[in-house]
């Protein structure tokens, strides 16, 4: 029976159990709204759950991005590792789950097929695959940037007799890689964890390289009982530097220009920025890397002469090293022995600028270069960055605007959380939203979004809307300052990895202090034009 638009079920739908979805539902719980979640896995953690393929690893320190709103919830918790794996990653979202008693309040195996916006009553009533249907006042869609895996467009995928996986649809079960025939198709982030997870364990590895990317060492490590009791104490200060940090990270930014130095003085820098964990190798880099290509340029040429270092094999070596961006023109990817993984001789690497990809057939995959026959192969193809789960929601707004539609120029947005002419509706952790540290600034936008729906609540207001004003001065904003990112627009942060999809900036190019200020202004001004 279809439900009357008189008949709420909740206040608040979250959709969507990864780290922003489950600080939204907390919130809203928190705030005495009537909440639920729907998530379309069986278990919590957003990529964390569903990418569980060998060597997935946050690249971003494990202690920053846990959630910072509860010291308790913080001190409960020990990470093992400064950049935890998957599994350490799923089992923290598990526990923040259970300690905030949010369990009873989530239906998993839901994903969300349709929701419609009734204008009469200000409901939107969403319809999800296991027959589930939610009439809710705010509808909150936090299904992330990173949510829909992407297959290449290659004739006889689904003829493959073997194993096959993307990265993103890893199973829960482990695959046995002993002796087995492997192929991984992909280079990115994804790919280059994977690769040298399983090298070990085949008995030929293979990998299947489009572009190649400025892979820099992860510098991961244990974290010992004296940090642990570091990270304790120093609770406030380290939530209080990553609520001032730009980028949502605790590196600091770098003053000094890279010619402002003497060459000697340089290159000891670079090889510290080398082996230095993680982004800091982008925050804390000469001042001027990512703007000035001649910086830029000699950095990349230090890379280039480590990753010849580290391959034994010259030929090798030179495709492995970019040729069409330069350093963070594409999102960097920090790895562990991935270089080193090519002196084995079980490895080898195909570079499908040169022979690419035909077909799948039954045994395997053909080139132009012949068949090379497998048991297993891992599709570490990407993602449908940004608007993929969105677009594929079945969002309808009002007088029954498709986003899909509404956006199929790229994304409108204000501050990546709202749309207009879908009041109710918000997607903290959408495109537009985040360029660094993902859930510190998704945190900023769960604040505004709790705040707002709280005043429409307590002002009885019905409807939440932005106006199409503040919407386009954002979206102007981001046009004219993504041609200051480092990010060319080959990367997956245009889109353009999607055949069909349209090349628009899908990232917040001025950062967290602009995201701030613009949810800041509209806070100030008891959210004037949103509410009616």
């Amino acid at each position: 029976m279809t439900k009357s638009s008189t008949d709420i079920d909740v206040d608040v739908l979250v959709v969507g159990a990864g780290v922003t979805g489950i600080e939204q539902l907390h919130r809203a719980l928190e705030a005495g709204f009537s909440a639920r979640l729907l998530e379309a896995g069986d278990g919590v953690g957003g990529v964390w759950y569903w990418n569980r393929y060998p060597g997935a690893r946050l690249d971003s320190e494990s202690y920053t991005y846990g959630y910072l709103f509860s010291e308790e919830l913080f001190k409960g918790w020990e990470w093992q590792e400064r950049f935890a794996g998957q599994p350490e990653n799923e089992r923290y979202f598990n526990y923040a789950v259970d300690t905030l008693n949010l369990r009873q309040h989530i239906t998993f195996g839901a994903r969300v097929t349709a929701a419609e916006f009734d204008e009469s009553s200000g409901t939107w009533l969403v319809r999800a695959s296991d027959g589930t249907e939610v009439r809710t006042r705010f509808l909150i869609a936090a299904t992330g940037v990173l949510s829909i895996p992407v297959f290449p467009n290659v004739p006889g995928r689904n003829d493959f007799r073997g194993i096959q996986h993307h990265t993103g649809l890893w199973p829960d079960d482990p695959v046995d890689f002993r002796g087995k025939r492997v192929a991984v198709i992909g280079t990115g982030s994804s790919g280059v964890q994977v690769i040298p997870a399983v090298a070990g364990e085949v008995a030929s590895l293979t990998v299947y390289q489009r572009t190649p990317n400025w892979c820099t060492p992860l510098g991961n490590e244990p974290i010992d009982a004296r940090q642990q009791a570091e990270l304790k104490s120093g609770f406030e200060q380290l939530r209080e530097t990553l609520d001032e940090s730009v980028s949502g990270f605790l590196h600091q930014l770098q003053e000094t220009n890279a010619f402002d130095v003497p060459e000697a003085e340089r290159r000891a820098f670079y090889e510290k920025m080398w082996t230095s964990p993680g982004f800091s190798k982008v925050i804390s880099h000469y001042a001027d890397v990512l703007n000035d290509p001649t910086a830029n340029a000699d950095w990349c040429e230090f890379m280039s002469g480590k990753i010849r270092e580290i391959v034994e094999d010259p030929a090798t070596a030179e495709k492995l090293i970019p040729k069409d961006h330069g350093w963070a023109g594409k999102r960097p990817p920090f790895t562990t022995d991935y270089f080193e993984v090519y002196n084995d001789p079980k490895v080898s690497l195909v570079d499908l600028r040169e022979t690419p990809i035909t077909r799948v057939t039954e045994s395997g995959i053909e080139t132009t270069d012949g068949l090379r026959e497998f048991d297993i192969i891992v599709w570490a193809s990407g993602f449908d960055f940004g608007t993929g789960a969105l677009n594929r929601m079945g969002i309808r707004g009002r007088d029954g605007l498709a986003l899909e539609e509404y956006w199929s120029d790229g994304p409108h947005t204000f501050a990546g959380v709202m749309a207009h002419g879908f009041p109710n509706f918000f997607f903290p952790a959408g495109p537009h939203g985040a360029a660094g540290n993902n859930p510190r600034y998704g945190g900023d936008q769960v604040q505004f979004v709790d705040e707002l729906i709280r005043y429409a609540r307590d002002h009885e207001y019905t409807a939440v809307e932005v106006p199409e004003q503040v919407e386009d001065a954002w979206n102007r904003m981001v046009a004219e300052m993504s041609v200051y990112s480092s990010f060319g627009d080959s990367s997956y942060f245009y889109g353009t990895n999607i055949e069909g999809k349209p090349k628009a900036f899908l990232l917040n190019p001025a950062g967290r202090p602009k995201l701030r200020e613009a949810l800041g202004e509209v806070l100030e001004s008891k959210y004037q034009g949103f509410l009616g």
